[in-house]
């Protein structure tokens, strides 16, 4: 009788095990699905930690009570190898050869980190002073009143800032040691965002520098109190369908605004695809993403070539995830990518990754 009840409740965990297998793919493989036709379905790509967290557990499990059946979990990490290498890569270190350029992105917010917080402009002027990369790309790079461009010109005397959005609320810019060529937005419908394409002279190559800021979700203060709230727990069911459908639909709403923005980034990249790419910028979306996919087709994640954990660049309590990235293409070799989670002077953390030319011209 005992031993019918081992095997029945062995039975029952595997067929869990294999359940969760099954939701770990379904969210890692979620970035192939357009979110113009199914924008709710097309974010579940959110949820791949809990099932990623759950398969780990069952491995650790089987280790303790049965060394064959972890087989199970292995082989769905196996298979579900690229979402999760794309979420949580894992590298072996290279020290920064010489000759490298060094690429700085960073959502800055407007220079105002919370309200009341006077500081936070010159907190990130200080920081984009000391991290001395080569090239910064910038979204939210409102604040003319306070001119950036100024405190930043001795070090990059190039700088381009573009106005994106229908709306005129929102600004990218790149500032540059080396030579702007020229610079022009890339087209595509959006009230408060935009993307830009700078071609710089880097050391006589002809390099395109695109800094992106795509779609927010539109989440209010109200929205992020309520989200985390539900992540806290203690609601009543009906309350918790009822704030999961609502954050469901309105993330499914701004992935579908989303998806044509990429679309048009990704086009413009491969119609230039025999010069060297930097694609920087703030996605807004998961590295699980369709966005993020189509951007990324061709490119090298920088973060995911060659950093280690999860790089969780947007800093809101609740709403850890990397949205934050630095893409390029086969003409470089990234070298030691990193989300600095140090300063504190806006609601996204800055990424940083050093390149090398990986040919001669």
């Amino acid at each position: 009788m005992i031993g019918r009840m081992k095997t029945f409740m062995r039975n029952i965990l595997i067929g869990v095990n294999i359940a969760v297998i099954a939701a770990m793919l379904a969210t890692g493989f979620s970035d192939y699905i357009n979110p113009v036709s199914h924008p709710v379905i097309a974010t579940i790509g959110l949820a791949f930690p809990i099932p990623l967290a759950l398969n780990l557990c069952f491995l650790f499990f089987w280790l303790v009570v049965s060394k064959r059946m972890a087989l199970i979990p292995i082989a769905g990490f196996l298979i579900g190898y690229v979402p999760a290498r794309k979420y949580i890569p894992f590298n072996v270190p290279h020290d920064t050869p010489i000759g490298c350029i060094k690429v700085l992105s960073y959502n800055v917010h407007g220079y105002v980190y919370t309200l009341g917080d006077d500081n936070a402009f010159q907190r990130i002027i200080d920081y984009i002073k000391r991290n001395k990369a080569d090239i910064v790309c910038l979204q939210e790079d409102l604040g003319d009143w306070l001119s950036p461009e100024a405190h930043l010109d001795s070090i990059y005397p190039h700088h381009q800032k573009i106005v994106v959005g229908a709306m005129q609320m929102n600004a990218v810019g790149v500032y540059s040691r080396f030579p702007i060529l020229r610079c022009e937005p890339i087209a595509y419908e959006s009230q408060r965002n935009g993307s830009m394409a700078c071609w710089l002279d880097v050391n006589g190559k002809t390099v395109i520098v695109i800094n992106n800021h795509f779609e927010s979700n539109h989440l209010t203060y109200d929205d992020k109190a309520r989200y985390k709230q539900l992540l806290k727990g203690g609601l009543e069911t009906d309350t918790v369908k009822k704030e999961t459908r609502y954050f469901a639909t309105k993330l499914g709403d701004a992935s579908r605004l989303r998806a044509p923005q990429a679309d048009a980034v990704a086009r413009y990249i491969k119609s230039h695809g025999h010069h060297p790419v930097i694609v920087c910028g703030d996605f807004n979306d998961s590295p699980i993403s369709y966005t993020h996919r189509v951007v990324s087709k061709g490119l090298t994640d920088c973060f995911t070539a060659t950093a280690n954990g999860p790089g969780l660049s947007y800093n809101q309590k609740g709403f850890n995830v990397r949205i934050d990235n630095i893409l390029c293409s086969s003409h470089f070799t990234p070298f030691n990518c990193r989300v600095d989670n140090k300063i504190h002077a806006s609601d996204h953390y800055p990424i940083y990754c050093w390149l090398k030319f990986s040919y001669k011209p």
